[in-house]
C-alpha cells in the first residue's frame, strides 16, 4: 500500500511536519513502512515562467527559441517540445544546477547548433510527476505568477511517499482514511471524518426512476448502493489529481474513472462507474453466474464464468465480474454524459476465489479479500458523487440509494481492567485505555464494575476477543514501552510424549550413522501409487503443487525423491533417515466422536458417528495390515496419525582401508535391530517373510518382519525394481520402516544388571546340515532352548553351500557357551548337555552332524 504523507496531513492536519517519525511510529505500531519514496524531487528547484515570444531555431529545423520570464529576468532557452504556448501561457523551468533524478540528469549550460541554452523546460515525465513525456508541462491560466516556485503555487508537485507493508488483518490501512485514524491515534492528536463534499443541488428524480437494483444472493453480497450523475463531461483530471494519482502508482485515465480511484485510496472502499447509458433495460442485478456464461472484462479479455462467481447484471446480461473487475460493454467513454456509481459489500472468500480463478488481482479485488467497511458505503457514495460533481460538471439525482438484502451488526466485545496489566505484564491507566480505544474508533457501549463493553468499529473485523482489544491498547503505547522481565513460569523439563518418541528416534538413527533428510508430509497420488503406500485418505483443498496434493501414508515418496536427486547431483551413496506422522486409514476410538473439526488446509472430514467399541490396531507396517485397514475403515473418521520411522540405505557402506562394498541387507538389520535397542533397550528379532506377508514395495529375496517380544513393529528389505525404476533409479536400495507408536507399546525394558561371571565357561562348536526351508533363526532359538539354563550364548558364526554339502541343504556352524552361575561345571556335564541339544536339533529339523 502506497501512502502519501500530504494526504495524510490534510487529513489530520495535527501530524508532525517530519515523515520520518510518522514512519517510525507506524512501522512501531504494526504497520511497517518499508521503504520511504520522494515523489516530484525534480520539481522542487523549478519555477513557473510566462512564455513571451517564440522564434524558430536559425539552423535546426524541428527547434524553437523560447524567450520566457522568470519575474522580472528574462532568458532564452531552446525547446523541441511541439505544444509551447502562445506568448503569456505558463510552462515551468528548470533553471541552472537543476537535478532532474527522473531522468538522471543536471540541467547545465548547453550550446544547442550554435545557440546557448540556460536552462530547459519540462515535461511531467522529466520532472518525475506523471508517464507524459510527449510535450512540456503547461500549467492553466491564474496558475502562479512567473517566477513562483512550482511546489508553492502547485503544492501536489512535491509529495513523500510510504509504502507500508500490511498485513492482510489490516484492510483499514488500504485507505488514507484508515492511516489517518491510526496516525492521529499513535500520536494522540484529533481526528475527524471528512466532510463527503458540499451539499449539491439534487434534482427531483431520485436513482431509483433511473435503475432498479436487485441483489439476488444476499450471502455474497449484503448490500450495494448506488447513485447517479447525469450531464458529466469527460476530460482530463486537473494536474493535481492526476499526480495525486501517480504518486500512488495509478495511472489517470479520465475525470470521472479518477474520482472512483480516488475516492478508493482515500476509504479504502473499491467503487466502479457504469455508462448508464449502456445499462441495459435500467435495472442492475447481483446474482451467481451461469456455468460457461462469457463476461468480457475491461482488459479486453473475454473470460468464461464458473457458477461460484458472483456478477453484476444489467438487463442484457454480466457487466462486472463483482469485486475484481468491471465489463468491457458499460464502461465509460468520451462519449458519457450519464454515470451509474456502484459501491457495495461482496463477501471476502467469494472475491478471494474469483480472483484466483481469473488470474485477475486487481486494487478492487485486493481490498474486498480482506474485507472493507461494511457501513461506510453512504459516505462513500456522496463522496464520490460531491468529486464527480465537482470534476465533470455532472448533477447528482437524489441521495445515493443502498439496497440491503442481508443486515449486518457490529460486533460487541468485553474487556476487564485487570486483564490488560496481567497479559502485558506492566501496569495501564485505566483512564489511558479508555483514550486510547476511543482514539481508535471504538464506542463504549455499557461499563459494569471492572469492565466495559466496547463496541468494534465497522472498519475493524480482525478485532473480535479480549485479547484484541488488549493488543490495541499495547500497540498504540508502544511496544518498548513493556518492560522485559523473565516469565513467571516453572518450565517442564519433558516434551510431550510423542515429541519425546520422536526426538529419540531421531538421536537414534543419528548415533547409527545416518544422516537426517527433512521430507514433506505432502505428496502425490502417482507417488503413493509408484512406491505401493496404501491410497491417500486426507487431500489439500489448496496445494502448493502438483506434487503435494495429498498427506503421506508412506515415507518413501519423499525418501527416494531425496535419494534421486542426490544422484543427479553425482552422489551415490546415502544413509538417510526421517521421522514423521504418516496419514493412514481411520481407526476406532474408544472414545465417542460427534464431529471432526476440518483443519484449514485439509478437506473436511464429515460428522462422525459415535463409537464405544475399541477396534484393535492392525499391525504395523504391512501390506496386508495396510490394505485391511483402508477397507475396514469407516470413511467418517479422522485419519490415523502414525507416528514412524523410515531409514533408506544405497551404494556403498562407509568405508576406510579396504575397498568400498554395496550395502546389503545386513546393514539394514542392523539399522533396525540398533534402533531398537537404542529406543526399547531390547534384543529385537528378524524374521523373513512369505510371499503372501511381503509388503509390495520390497522384493521377494530380502523382505524380513522386524518384531520385539514377538509383535511385529516394522520390515526391511531391499527395494521392489518396479519401485526404483517409477523413481528413476538405476541402483538398489534398503529400507528399514518402523511404526514408532507400536515400538512405544511394546514398552521400554527396565535396565538389568548383572556381576561378572564368577565361575568359568565351557564352550562347544556345533555344525549340523539341514534343508533349505528351514530358517537360521529357528535353529538358534532350538539350541538356546535345549540347552536352558547352562546355555549362556548362543551364536550363528558360519553359514556355508556347496561342496561337500548335498545340493538342497545348508551348513549351519553354531558356537555354544555354557556357563552355570554357582558353580564350576564339569566335562561330564557339558558332554550330557551339549549331547541333549545335538539330539534335539536332529529331532526337530532332520539336521545331520558334520564332521
Amino acid at each position: 500500500m502506497k501512502a502519501s504523507v500530504r494526504w495524510l496531513r490534510e487529513l489530520c492536519p495535527q501530524l508532525p511536519d517530519d515523515a520520518g517519525a510518522i514512519a517510525a511510529r507506524l512501522t512501531s505500531a504494526g504497520l511497517e513502512v518499508e521503504e520511504t519514496l520522494a515523489f516530484g524531487l525534480g520539481a522542487e528547484a523549478c519555477v513557473v515562467v510566462t512564455v513571451v515570444s517564440t522564434r524558430p531555431h536559425p539552423s535546426r529545423s524541428g527547434l524553437r527559441l523560447v524567450t520566457v520570464d522568470r519575474g522580472g529576468a528574462q532568458q532564452e532557452v531552446v525547446c523541441g517540445a511541439p505544444n509551447v504556448p502562445e506568448p503569456g501561457g505558463l510552462v515551468v523551468l528548470a533553471p541552472m544546477g537543476t537535478r532532474l533524478p527522473a531522468k538522471g540528469m543536471t540541467i547545465e549550460r548547453r550550446t544547442i547548433a550554435g545557440v546557448a541554452s540556460e536552462g530547459m523546460l519540462c515535461s511531467e515525465a522529466e520532472l518525475g510527476l506523471g508517464e507524459d513525456g510527449q510535450g512540456i508541462l503547461v500549467l492553466p491560466a491564474g496558475t502562479g505568477a512567473a517566477g513562483a516556485p512550482l511546489v508553492k503555487v502547485m503544492p501536489g508537485a512535491r509529495d513523500t511517499v510510504f509504502e507500508i507493508g500490511l498485513t492482510p488483518n489490516r484492510p483499514d490501512g488500504l485507505g488514507h482514511i484508515g492511516l489517518a485514524r491510526e496516525a492521529a491515534a499513535l500520536f494522540a492528536v484529533p481526528f475527524a471524518l471528512p466532510v463527503a463534499g458540499p451539499e449539491s443541488q439534487p434534482s427531483a428524480d431520485d436513482v431509483a426512476a433511473f435503475v432498479a437494483v436487485t441483489i439476488d444472493d444476499a450471502e455474497r453480497c449484503s448490500h450495494y448502493g448506488a447513485a447517479v450523475l447525469v450531464d458529466a463531461r469527460v476530460s482530463p483530471s486537473p494536474l493535481e489529481v492526476r499526480w495525486r494519482l501517480a504518486s500512488l502508482g495509478v495511472r489517470s485515465i479520465s475525470n470521472l474513472v479518477d474520482v472512483t480511484n480516488l475516492v478508493m485510496l482515500e476509504s479504502g472502499h473499491p467503487l466502479h462507474a457504469f455508462d448508464l447509458d449502456r445499462v441495459r433495460g435500467g435495472k442492475i442485478t447481483v446474482r451467481r453466474a451461469a456455468e460457461g456464461e462469457v463476461l468480457v472484462t475491461l482488459d479486453g479479455a473475454s473470460r468464461a464464468l464458473s457458477d461460484d462467481d458472483l456478477v453484476i447484471c444489467d438487463g442484457g446480461g454480466p457487466v462486472a465480474l463483482a469485486g475484481v473487475m468491471g465489463g468491457q460493454s458499460s464502461e465509460i467513454t468520451a462519449a458519457t454524459t450519464r454515470v451509474l456509481l456502484e459501491c457495495a459489500y461482496f463477501e471476502p472468500r467469494g472475491v478471494r476465489r474469483a480472483s484466483r480463478r481469473h488470474g485477475l488481482h486487481t486494487e478492487s479485488s485486493h481490498r474486498f479479500e480482506r474485507g472493507v467497511d461494511w457501513a461506510d458505503t453512504p459516505w462513500v457514495l456522496a463522496r464520490a458523487a460531491s468529486l464527480a460533481s465537482t470534476l465533470a460538471g455532472g448533477v447528482a439525482v437524489g441521495p445515493p440509494r443502498v439496497v440491503e438484502a442481508r443486515a449486518q451488526a457490529r460486533r460487541s466485545v468485553t474487556l476487564r481492567h485487570e486483564r490488560v496489566g496481567a497479559q502485558l505484564g506492566v501496569a495501564v491507566a485505566h483512564e489511558e485505555t479508555l483514550a486510547i480505544l476511543g482514539r481508535l474508533g471504538f464506542e463504549l457501549r455499557g461499563s459494569q464494575p471492572g469492565m466495559e463493553v466496547w463496541q468494534v468499529p465497522s472498519f475493524r473485523p480482525d478485532v473480535s476477543r479480549e485479547i484484541d482489544l488488549i493488543e490495541e491498547v499495547a500497540r498504540v503505547r508502544g511496544f518498548d514501552a513493556i518492560p522485559a522481565t523473565m516469565p513467571a513460569i516453572c518450565a517442564s523439563r519433558d516434551a510431550g510424549p510423542r515429541e519425546a518418541l520422536a526426538r529419540r528416534a531421531r538421536n537414534a538413527g543419528v548415533a547409527l550413522g545416518l544422516n537426517e533428510a527433512i521430507t514433506l508430509s505432502f505428496v502425490s497420488p502417482r507417488d503413493l501409487q509408484a512406491a505401493f503406500a496404501p491410497p491417500a485418505v486426507v487431500t489439500l483443498q489448496n496445494p502448493l503443487g502438483e506434487r503435494g496434493t495429498v498427506m503421506r501414508t508412506s515415507h518413501l515418496p519423499g525418501l527416494l525423491h531425496v535419494l534421486a536427486h542426490a544422484r543427479r547431483h553425482g552422489e551415490r551413496d546415502a544413509q538417510l533417515f526421517t521421522v514423521g506422522a504418516l496419514f493412514l486409514a481411520p481407526v476406532a476410538s474408544a472414545t465417542p466422536v460427534a464431529s471432526v473439526t476440518p483443519v484449514n488446509l485439509v478437506t473436511p472430514v464429515p460428522s462422525v458417528t459415535p463409537i464405544t467399541r475399541v477396534t484393535p490396531v492392525a499391525s504395523p507396517i504391512s501390506a496386508a495390515s495396510f490394505t485391511s485397514a483402508v477397507s475396514a475403515a469407516p470413511e467418517s473418521l479422522a485419519p490415523d496419525e502414525r507416528l514412524s520411522f523410515a531409514a533408506l540405505l544405497a551404494g556403498d557402506r562407509p568405508a576406510w582401508l579396504h575397498k568400498p562394498e554395496a550395502v546389503d541387507v545386513w546393514d539394514a538389520k542392523g539399522v533396525a535391530l540398533g534402533m531398537v535397542e537404542r529406543l526399547l533397550r531390547k534384543v529385537g528379532t528378524v524374521r523373513l517373510l512369505r510371499d503372501e506377508q511381503r509388503p509390495a514395495h520390497l522384493h521377494p529375496r530380502g523382505a524380513a518382519a522386524i518384531e520385539v517380544d514377538g509383535r511385529r513393529v516394522g520390515v526391511l528389505g531391499p527395494l521392489h525394481p518396479d519401485v526404483l525404476d517409477a523413481f528413476e533409479l538405476d541402483a538398489g536400495a534398503l529400507v528399514v520402516e518402523l511404526d514408532l507408536g507400536a515400538l512405544e507399546a511394546v514398552g521400554v525394558a527396565a535396565p538389568r544388571f548383572s556381576a561378572i561371571p564368577r565361575f568359568p565357561s565351557s564352550t562347544r562348536d556345533l555344525a549340523v546340515v539341514v534343508g533349505d526351508g528351514v530358517q537360521a533363526g529357528d535353529v538358534e532359538d532350538a539350541v538356546r532352548e535345549a540347552g536352558g539354563d547352562l546355555a549362556d550364548r548362543v551364536a550363528i558364526f558360519d553359514r556355508f553351500v556347496g561342496g561337500s554339502v548335498p545340493v538342497g541343504h545348508t551348513s549351519l556352524a553354531l558356537h555354544v557357551v555354557y556357563r552355570a552361575g554357582d558353580r564350576t561345571l564339569t566335562d561330564a556335564e557339558v558332554d550330557q548337555r551339549h549331547a541333549h541339544v545335538v539330539a534335539e536339533v536332529q529331532r526337530r529339523f532332520g539336521a545331520q552332524l558334520r564332521a
